[in-house]
């Protein structure tokens, strides 16, 4: 009988748990060259049944397309679960003439026409919620920062302040203690005003009562809202736009001018060094392309141990992120990828970058002629959200490669 897909996940774990073990100096003091090649062996076996699940799951998402686009049986589907919010569900499939008096009584109590002349509705409190946890799906940068939620989205002002070079003093007897004010400073978290593009459904699904439209709907505009706003909290500029993390960064460590990009051990060592000892207290981590990652997969230490561990049980209480040097690693396909002069990694402590959401979540719906000629129904989401790395004490730092030989 075939391996199901989540027999293959539990046997992938069960690899990477035998390879952290391989590279624990309490079992394993000594790196042999057989415990390498037992090593190397676990990676191949990691790589090709992860390669075998990303076939698999990808598979998996095309059928459930394929069910979801399907002609359905206009007969209720018996024990059909429950949409998550119906006067929602009817407002999106009918529109403003769909909801009964009773219904826009509802409307003003959970939805709310908040947005004055512009129009569209306040979504549900809890969609909103859904969809803002969903963004940390998209990227990385959710995962790593401070999420913060605002109701209104004005100007705000973080206060920062570097005590960093800051000690105290012995003062004899009789003796005045010398003034020290801190410095305080601060930095503006700003929102911008995000578009989801419109997202356009023919009409089939939308009259299709065994389709779940709801879920459709918000699921596209979390995958553009969440990619549009890691790009910028990872490389935005901070005109116009979000300060991105790398943006904010200082440079912790340059490498060799080289014909190809490259690190190596050093590299990672000073890298991580140039990061205040303050700032590596178990917040730590690293983040990269995952191109970077296939870099460093097979870097070793000064006594020949990998310094990369894959992940086991990822997304799941209790799981353990990818390693490098004994720190988590956060991939971001918005950093870089390594070449020359590129900054393709980044290592510090991320908790003090800032991300600012304005719970005011608003979706509009279009059935104008525009639309209506294609048998189409249109549907913008809009929502506002900054991002500021208001450290000042240099808690995260990038590593830039060499310029071209």
């Amino acid at each position: 009988m075939s391996e199901t897909i989540q027999e293959k996940r539990e046997r992938r774990n069960a690899l990477v748990k035998d390879t952290r073990n391989l590279l624990d100096k309490t079992v394993h003091p000594e790196w042999t060259e057989d415990l390498q090649q037992k090593y190397d062996g676990n990676m191949e076996q990691v790589e090709a049944l992860d390669a075998e699940i990303g076939r698999e799951q990808k598979l998996m998402d095309l059928e459930a397309e394929d069910e979801f686009t399907a002609p359905r049986d206009p007969r209720p589907a018996a024990g059909r679960r429950e949409q998550g919010n119906p006067v929602f569900d009817k407002w999106l499939r009918g529109g403003d003439s769909a909801l009964s008096a009773e219904d826009w009584h509802a409307v003003r109590n959970t939805m709310s026409t908040g947005t004055g002349d512009e129009g569209g509705y306040t979504v549900p409190e809890e969609w909103a919620t859904q969809v803002l946890e969903a963004l940390k799906a998209y990227g990385g940068m959710r995962e790593v920062g401070t999420v913060i939620q605002t109701q209104a989205g004005g100007q705000m002002n973080y206060p920062t302040s570097n005590g960093a070079s800051e000690e105290g003093e012995i003062v004899p007897e009789n003796t005045a203690a010398t003034d020290a004010d801190p410095d305080f400073g601060t930095k503006a978290l700003n929102v911008y005003k995000f578009s989801s593009k419109v997202i356009t459904v023919p009409i089939e699904l939308i009259q299709d009562s065994g389709v779940d439209i709801e879920a459709f709907v918000r699921g596209r505009i979390e995958q553009r809202l969440g990619r549009i706003t890691n790009r910028l909290f990872t490389v935005g500029t901070g005109t116009n736009q979000p300060t991105g993390i790398v943006t904010a960064s200082a440079a912790g460590k340059v490498g060799a001018t080289s014909a190809t990009a490259a690190v190596t051990y050093n590299d990672l060592l000073d890298l991580q060094h140039s990061v205040d000892p303050a700032y590596r207290n178990g917040n730590d981590r690293w983040m990269m392309h995952d191109s970077g990652v296939k870099m460093i997969r097979k870097l070793v230490d000064n006594e020949g141990r990998p310094l990369y561990l894959p992940s086991y049980d990822s997304g799941i209480r209790g799981g353990v992120p990818a390693e490098l040097m004994g720190r988590p690693l956060t991939i971001n396909q918005h950093m870089a990828e390594p070449a020359p002069d590129a900054k393709s990694m980044l290592y510090g402590d991320f908790s003090n970058y800032i991300i600012r959401d304005v719970m005011a979540f608003t979706l509009f719906r279009f059935n104008d002629s525009a639309y209506a000629k294609k048998g189409q129904v249109g549907f913008l989401a809009w929502m506002r959200s900054g991002g500021n790395h208001v450290d000042v004490g240099g808690a995260v730092k990038h590593f830039q490669h060499g310029a071209a030989a």
